[in-house]
């Protein structure tokens, strides 16, 4: 029997690695960046085409290339950042795997223009699919400038499963944005289709963080500075009263290179403990700079994942500098013995009066000859002390519970907030225009009105026992379904503002909400774009208008838009579940019993009143036989 073992071509072997290095057009923007970086470039210019599916170019002045090395660049394991296997140990580069050239041009059209500035003459290669197509001198300005035509070219069930543009899109500003957040020292520009998206000086780091979320976040920051021997910590923090919902504003660096870890994650939210309600993130961008020895980055190809040689150390040290440096603000709250019920937000409102509570107190004041028995006076001294103890038992149970109610509906600052008392109300009139569907009889009777529990859920009874409705999840389900039949019909009213708004979003909010913009004005926005990352709000749908500040508005539904990206749903789907999850009543918001009944009926006159778009459920049944059979154990 022959031999069977052989070693794969280059080209192929290429092409394997190009699935760990290079998953997406952002994969390429991140190794090219990181390339012109440890080229000494002071000066980096991006420049995309169709969110990178046709072109990603890279253009720095840094060092460049000689003939040689521009050819040896694209061979595998080439690198000029190791010699020995000891450097490893001592990795301050970004790269160093010798891995992205050869990958990229394994998998896509790659034009080499290089000249170092000690040179009269450049040269010029042209690569695809890992074969060598040309190579020759010409004239160039000094530092290297890379292009990245067709990516995926050869590998056609790759590019099928790249996203949309949009999206793609996103992952590319998110890579720039951690690569110009950790060298605030060097001039970025990003242009996407002849525009301009982000032009970023040379500052400090606020100023970088400002130039690249907006001018609104200068307000929001913390500065965070600690120094031990062992490891050094700077950067900012977000204030509590800022922190959002979703995820993606948290960035976290270790000598200058972005990592990803749920580990120092977990501590800066500790350090945020009982500052944050559950659910919600702060904003951070947070240094580590540390002797490279005690970390290895060598751990996945993509290099945003290492390891310290001790986690609990730099897990300790991070929560206690975030921790100082929201005390040193006066972020933190302080504890003021001397204020009382402090917990009221707490409690639990008093029960119903137990009617033998009543016989007691009625017993100890009544007169003689009224019917209630005297007792002698050898046992007096027992009746006395157990009216006594009973009556003490009694005060203390309506101290435990008092101020029920009152502390429970006050909602959590950021939470409802965020989400206000519901951007659309559930008496809005595209809710009464909603038809009850076959699934409104669901045996549930409407001569027994339905109550809030705890401000979030809704109890009715049913013929076999009682339903309960999460408000939320119900809400949400019942405006997608609006939503999504007013996208279908395009028939969303919109009511003109007295005075148009103007906003403006950072480049990445504004990328999302341009994509957003025929669907929400089919809904009834008025939005039109104004200059670069500024928009202008002329009219909001009938149903909010008014009920909530605008850019408040905009800023939940992009928020909510960007979760909703990854699903690869179709884009209308997208946006009715956005608008859905940002406009639905949240927990903790009261209701009178007509809203309660709208919202029972509304639901089950829904399609699928079972689960909420997010799949939560909706409601739960109980029937008289649980509770019996609970009762029985």
């Amino acid at each position: 029997m022959s031999d069977i073992i052989q070693l794969l071509p280059d080209a192929i072997a290429s092409q394997i690695a190009a699935g760990e290095v290079i998953q997406r057009p952002a994969s390429v923007v991140k190794e090219l960046m990181e390339n012109a970086i440890d080229a000494g470039a002071d000066h980096i210019q991006l420049i995309i085409r169709e969110s990178g599916k046709n072109l990603i170019q890279v253009i720095d002045n840094g060092c460049g290339m000689s003939e040689t090395d521009a050819r040896m660049c694209f061979e595998r394991h080439a690198t000029s950042k190791l010699r020995v296997a000891d450097d490893l140990t001592h990795i301050r580069t970004m790269g160093f795997r010798g891995e992205a050239m050869a990958t990229i041009a394994a998998i896509a059209q790659v034009e080499l223009k290089t000249r170092r500035y000690s040179d009269e003459l450049g040269v010029r290669i042209l690569m695809e699919g890992s074969a060598l197509k040309s190579q020759e001198p010409c004239q160039t300005a000094s530092g290297t400038s890379i292009s990245v035509k067709n990516l995926f070219f050869n590998v056609p069930a790759r590019r099928n499963f790249l996203k949309s543009n949009s999206v793609e899109m996103r992952h590319i500003l998110d890579e720039f944005q951690r690569v110009a957040l950790a060298h605030p020292d060097i001039f970025f520009s990003l242009h996407h289709n002849d525009s301009e998206t982000y032009h970023l000086p040379v500052g400090n780091l606020r100023q970088r963080i400002v130039g690249i979320f907006g001018n609104n976040y200068n307000q929001r920051l913390v500065p965070a500075s600690e120094e031990t021997d062992i490891l050094q910590l700077s950067g900012f923090v977000g204030k509590p009263e800022f922190a959002k919902k979703s995820r993606g504003d948290q960035f976290f660096f270790v000598n200058r290179r972005y990592i990803k870890s749920s580990y120092l994650h977990h501590a800066v939210m500790s350090a945020y403990e009982e500052l944050l309600p559950q659910g919600v993130h702060p904003f951070y961008v947070l240094f580590l700079n540390m002797d490279p020895a005690r970390i290895d980055v060598n751990v996945h190809p993509t290099k945003q994942e290492i390891k310290f040689d001790d986690e609990k150390l730099v897990y300790n040290y991070l929560k206690v500098a975030v921790r100082h440096a929201l005390g040193q603000y006066s972020v933190t709250p302080t504890l003021d013995f001397e204020q009382g019920g402090s917990f009221s937000s707490t409690r639990m409102s008093p029960p119903p009066r137990v009617e033998r509570f009543n016989t007691i107190e009625s017993s100890a004041t009544a007169k003689p000859g009224t019917g209630v028995p005297r007792s002698n006076s050898g046992a007096s001294g027992s009746s006395d002390s157990s009216f006594r103890r009973d009556k003490n038992n009694l005060e203390n149970w309506q101290k435990l519970y008092e101020d029920l109610g009152e502390g429970e509906d006050t909602a959590p600052a950021f939470p409802e907030t965020e989400g206000g008392d519901g951007m659309i109300t559930i008496e809005s009139k595209m809710s009464q225009d909603l038809p009850l569907g076959p699934n409104a009889e669901q045996g549930y009777r409407e001569d027994k009105n339905p109550y809030q529990l705890h401000h979030r859920y809704i109890v009715n009874s049913i013929k076999s026992g009682f339903v309960l409705i999460d408000q939320q999840a119900a809400h949400e389900r019942i405006l997608y379904e609006q939503y999504l039949q007013a996208l279908e019909q395009q028939k969303g009213v919109s009511q003109g503002q007295l005075f148009a708004q103007t906003i403006e979003l950072s480049p990445t909010d504004a990328v999302l909400l341009s994509e957003m913009l025929p669907e929400l004005k089919l809904l009834g926005f008025d939005i039109e774009e104004f200059g670069q990352n500024a928009f202008v709000i002329n009219g909001l749908p009938t149903e909010i208008a008014g009920k909530q500040n605008e850019v408040a508005i905009i800023d939940q539904l992009i928020s909510q838009y960007r979760e909703q990206l990854d699903l690869k749903l179709g884009t209308k789907e997208t946006i009715a579940r956005a608008m859905a999850r940002s406009a639905a009543i949240k927990r903790g918001k009261r209701l009178d019993v007509s809203e309660m009944q709208l919202i029972i009926n509304q639901l089950f006159a829904c399609s699928n009143p079972m689960r909420s778009p997010s799949g939560r459920s909706c409601y739960l049944t109980f029937s008289l036989d649980e509770l019996e059979q609970k009762f029985a154990e």
